[in-house]
């Protein structure tokens, strides 16, 4: 595909500049889902400021997860040589990158006079939005991220990516992309309804978590479990199970919450 948008020779003291469309896309992943954010506590009388204050936390640890958890899948390479790892212009996965940027926005969060649910309600549907834009990048970059060779009308070679290769393989960030979008659409069209508090945030998770769960299926990650579950499915299914369970304990609370009918 396109690892390079652009590249410029000969720039003085710096020499080659490339611009890399994993690069662009990751901070486009960031930066139109702080610019709904912001609408959003507009919307619900927060403080449109503390959004841009979770989204550089939220960039911070992004890129520091997506690093550590490119280390953690490669340790073995880490470990012969861990500068080359660490400094490499490569190594970035986009999972980590969602759970750095959890981490970095949570900190914030928790230090904000607003409960960590109340503004998740907002924040993690348009995370999961932002993880639909990420993995164009992915496409773009033919990172390595795509899946097996197939035979379906959609699929694709990547000859002039960063892991390139000549067959024709399943896109599978591509795949990534529609069903974050498809599931972000389903759960941001209910934020004007009265729901109770949690509820968006918790449906995000699982759908995070049913989303990545799908598209292992169609890559080539290593199988660390029961002969044919990725590390990524594992999280996800952890994903799964927070989400699911705090979307119970919303709605139980807001049942015992609920004034009671005398017939």
């Amino acid at each position: 595909m396109y690892p390079e948008l652009l590249k410029i020779e000969n720039v003085p003291i710096i020499g080659t500049l490339a611009i890399h469309s994993f690069g662009v896309m990751f901070m486009l992943s960031f930066l139109i889902p702080i610019h709904f954010i912001r609408k959003d506590f507009i919307r619900r009388n927060i403080d449109p400021e503390l959004a841009s204050n979770i989204g550089i936390a939220a960039i911070i640890g992004g890129i520091v997860g997506a690093r550590l958890y490119f280390i953690f899948e490669h340790w073995s390479q880490f470990i012969s040589d861990p500068l080359a790892m660490l400094f490499s212009g490569a190594g970035l996965v986009w999972y980590g990158g969602v759970i750095g940027g959890v981490i970095g926005a949570t900190i914030v969060v928790k230090r904000s006079p607003y409960s960590f649910v109340f503004l998740a309600d907002t924040v993690m549907p348009l995370l999961l939005f932002g993880h639909g834009i990420g993995r164009i990048g992915c496409l773009l970059a033919a990172d390595g991220d795509y899946g097996p060779p197939t035979d379906v009308p959609w699929a694709m070679s990547f000859p002039n990516g960063y892991v390139p290769t000549n067959e024709l393989v399943h896109p599978t960030p591509l795949y990534d992309t529609l069903l974050a979008f498809l599931f972000f659409g389903l759960i941001w069209a209910n934020r004007k309804r009265q729901l109770p508090q949690g509820t968006l945030m918790s449906l995000a998770i699982i759908a995070m978590g049913v989303e990545r769960f799908i598209t292992e299926f169609f890559r080539t990650t290593p199988i660390v479990a029961f002969g044919w579950m990725t590390l990524a499915q594992i999280i996800s299914i952890v994903l799964i199970a927070v989400g699911g369970w705090y979307l119970l304990h919303v709605r139980k609370q807001a049942n015992l919450a609920a004034p009671v009918k005398n017939g």
